[in-house]
């Protein structure tokens, strides 16, 4: 019997020992995965400037920071003006549990690997890859949305869309032979031509930043997420206004736009949204073509460099085909970009939507506040809050894609296709 017993026992131990081996050698149970993510990056057409409900935005030093007042410095990270009514939030994106909206309006390549405060008129925010990388280290990354290319140390889209604003303005208010004085100094009276938006070889450099803050997007990416399976798109710009303007606007008082001052036509098209020389449009949407030049050359350089990345281009240019400003009477009303929008020195938050009956004096003190307080017109022919929610069908059309080049067109019944 004790023979017996002592079997059963060494039976008994090696059991147990096999079973606590078995329990120690056992993987330990896998860890949830992170949520997926949606990011967007870039500047003011992703950030979702004029789209309205902005969000309080991490400053470089960390704080929240909303609202801070319309005479606050322009740098305030809180004039990101990032909207929770731009594209990456409206958008249908199966599958994606959280949305970043780290981009910032002003935005230029070098915010993508450096604080924005480090370059002049830069924002009080991190670089836009320190502020990825800590969604990162959450999250899994499936979705980035980029905008970039309007503007970089060449011109910029604020820039350019104030300067043929201004020359119209000054146009209608004031004869040739007067000097029309702005903070920045006097101002053409004549249409904006090619050339004074950007020249090929401007284009050319605006290209080659793009594609290096992009390059680093990607490689960091590369780094940063998991399971390495993200999709990118890259989307370029739709112009705010139309080719022509409608017939309504042309002229008023049998004055139009080619002879001298012109204050009630300029008192129309500025309430209507659109303070621009007809003669202006056509140079206009040439420089939104060579926008779009900049990002569709980015995308096919970096899909050699990166034969594996998920790289699709998203053209927008004609996403608001029918709904510009002043494409039809009645403008803004109905239409999916913001006015330009101006205040009067203080602002206090009123714009002005109406210059009629006002002197050549009052014209320069809101245009010079324009210059002084930059957040109070920073707003001005934009996408507003019905605009990204075309660009968000847009973005929807680029995420399910199969394609790596896709339009987004606006037909005239507003039915938006992704092809």
């Amino acid at each position: 019997m004790s023979g017996i017993r002592r079997t059963v026992g060494a039976m008994a131990l090696a059991i147990a020992t096999a079973t606590l081996s078995a329990a120690v050698a056992a993987p330990a149970p896998a860890s949830a995965a992170p949520p997926t993510a949606a990011i967007a990056l870039g500047d003011s057409f992703i950030s979702g400037e004029g789209a309205g409900a902005y969000q309080p935005v991490v400053n470089a030093a960390g704080v929240a920071q909303g609202f801070p007042g319309w005479t606050a410095p322009n740098s305030n990270a809180f004039f990101c003006h990032r909207s929770g009514n731009a594209s990456l939030h409206t958008a249908s994106l199966p599958g994606i549990q959280d949305r970043f909206n780290l981009a910032c309006s002003g935005g230029q390549p070098h915010d993508i690997a450096a604080a924005s405060s480090a370059r002049a008129n830069g924002r009080q925010v991190a670089a836009q890859l320190d502020q990825l990388r800590a969604v990162a280290a959450t999250h899994d990354i499936d979705l980035v949305l980029i905008g970039l290319g309007s503007n970089n140390s060449s011109f910029t889209f604020g820039g350019v869309a104030e300067k043929c604003a201004n020359r119209f303005i000054a146009d209608a208010w004031t004869g040739w032979w007067e000097f029309w004085a702005y903070l920045n100094g006097p101002v053409e009276q004549k249409p904006c031509a090619d050339a004074d938006l950007a020249t090929a070889a401007q284009i050319s450099a605006a290209t080659a930043e793009t594609t290096a803050a992009v390059r680093q997007i990607l490689t960091t990416l590369r780094e940063v997420d998991a399971d390495g399976q993200h999709r990118v798109v890259l989307q370029d710009y739709t112009n705010p206004l139309p080719l022509d303007l409608e017939p309504g606007y042309h002229t008023e008082d049998s004055r139009d736009d080619t002879r001298d001052k012109f204050r009630a036509l300029g008192a129309e098209r500025y309430a209507a949204g659109c303070p621009i020389h007809r003669a202006s449009l056509a140079p206009g949407h040439r420089f939104s073509q060579g926008l779009g030049t900049i990002v569709r050359s980015t995308r096919d350089t970096l899909a050699g460099e990166f034969p594996g990345a998920d790289l699709v281009y998203l053209n927008v240019q004609r996403a608001f085909d029918g709904a510009r400003l002043c494409e039809n009477a009645g403008s803004p009303t109905g239409t999916l970009a913001t006015p330009i929008r101006l205040m009067d020195n203080p602002p206090n938050g009123t714009f002005v939507t109406s210059l009629s009956g006002k002197d050549k004096i009052a014209i320069q003190r809101i245009a010079n506040t324009c210059v002084s307080h930059f957040q109070t017109c920073q707003e001005s022919w934009h996408p507003n809050a019905a605009g990204h929610q075309v660009l968000g069908q847009c973005l929807t059309g680029a995420a399910a894609t199969a394609a790596r080049s896709v339009a987004c067109v606006r037909a005239s019944n507003g039915t938006v296709t992704v092809s």
